[in-house]
């Protein structure tokens, strides 16, 4: 049986949709299961040190846009580094969309990187609803249906879970991965994954853990 990824994330995260290719690929060509965990940022990062990036001073901000500009070239993937609709005024909603999609066993991730896609290159708002069901619809989803869902109480529910378990395993940033032993931030650290699922040892020993036993 293949291994559990489980990706912690925000539908508002670049680097998740510049990630969201390559994740997808590694986790089918080695047989594992991805479970995307989006989850609160600015609830999350007042536990675990993480910095809102309109909070970082100006030099750090300037990089973060170089980093982007770079990583979109060499990945040969269109982004706007200063998109309209970003920061969405909420982006919780099309987290919970996701997460609802996948308690259907519809395909998850391809709804996730859609709105990110949504986010970064068509300049859509994806915190408005109608926009949401869209995108859900545009992808062959039920979009009514799973914006219904976004305020459901099991999804709200899991929605409170992911939120406590980022804070007790130490997420800071999006996206992080939770693979066996090993922790992982951002998209440029997936060849780390790739090689450990194809059972090369990456690093010395388990991740040390916080607050309780990490999933495999």
């Amino acid at each position: 049986m293949g291994q559990t990824v489980e990706c912690f994330y925000t539908l508002s995260s670049p680097w998740m949709y510049l990630g969201g290719p390559q994740l997808t690929e590694i986790v089918k060509r080695h047989g594992a299961t991805l479970v995307l965990k989006p989850y609160d940022f600015r609830l999350v990062i007042k536990h675990t040190g993480g910095i809102p990036l309109r909070t970082r001073p100006e030099p750090r901000q300037d990089y973060h846009a170089l980093e982007l500009d770079r990583w979109s070239r060499f990945l040969k993937m269109p982004l706007k580094l200063k998109p309209k609709h970003y920061p969405p005024t909420d982006q919780r909603p099309a987290g919970r969309m996701v997460m609802a999609a996948q308690a259907r066993g519809m395909d998850a991730m391809a709804l996730s990187h859609a709105m990110l896609r949504a986010l970064w290159v068509e300049e859509r708002d994806i915190a408005d609803p109608k926009v949401r069901i869209a995108i859900a619809d545009e992808e062959g989803l039920p979009g009514d249906a799973l914006h219904r869902e976004e305020e459901s109480q099991s999804i709200l529910a899991e929605w409170e879970r992911n939120d406590q378990e980022a804070v007790q395993r130490g997420v800071f940033g999006a996206p992080t991965f939770f693979c066996g032993d090993i922790w992982l931030w951002g998209q440029d650290r997936l060849f780390f994954l790739d090689q450990y699922l194809a059972g090369v040892e990456v690093q010395s020993g388990p991740s040390k853990v916080i607050g309780k036993t990490r999933a495999s």
